[in-house]
């Protein structure tokens, strides 16, 4: 039996044919930073959690620190290797290991090397993978502003701290788009 294909995410069950999603396939976006590949939506999965891949390309930081007061993140490192602050802690994660990133911890994660660095990001409840999608069309819009990220993660109960980026990108030997606006 042929898998169903639809555009508009619903939860799967079992009265549907069985679900596939092919290693090219779901809809991807390209954040300067990070990339998010979209895998498995919040109302795929009656809203238990969303699955995303992040290619980070490398020597870049994906965010600035940041705290989620609403989902846990979960990131299983498929390849190279991931350097991530968790509150004060700086911990690296290469291919097959997995770091926890709780709600209301302030955190960031980054590609440390010269070679390309994915994650299958878990995220907790779900829901929170909208915030990428609105992300990416206020950043493809000829208006945008750095500032909307701020407002478009409110909306989330997403707090940033964009001031850490220069210090970070200095300590670790990264870059990130916002640098470059700066100057």
């Amino acid at each position: 039996m042929k898998a169903k294909t639809t555009d508009t995410p619903r939860r799967f069950d079992a009265s549907q044919a069985p679900r596939k999603v092919a290693s090219n396939a779901g809809k991807s976006v390209d954040l300067g930073s990070v990339g998010v590949r979209f895998i498995a939506w919040t109302e795929e999965t009656g809203g238990g959690f969303s699955l995303v891949e992040h290619p980070i390309p490398p020597r870049t930081l994906a965010a600035p620190v940041h705290r989620h007061s609403r989902e846990d993140e979960y990131s299983f490192v498929l390849e190279g290797r991931m350097g991530a602050l968790l509150a004060d802690d700086v911990i690296y994660a290469e291919a097959g290991e997995f770091a926890f990133k709780p709600r209301q911890q302030w955190h960031t994660f980054w590609n440390p090397d010269d070679t390309p660095c994915r994650i299958l990001e878990i995220i907790s409840p779900g829901g929170f993978e909208h915030f990428f999608d609105e992300l990416d069309t206020a950043m493809h819009s000829p208006h945008f502003n750095p500032a909307q990220m701020g407002e478009i993660g409110a909306r989330y109960g997403l707090e940033f701290q964009p001031e850490t980026i220069p210090a970070l990108c200095s300590e670790h030997g990264l870059d990130h788009p916002l640098l470059r606006m700066d100057r």
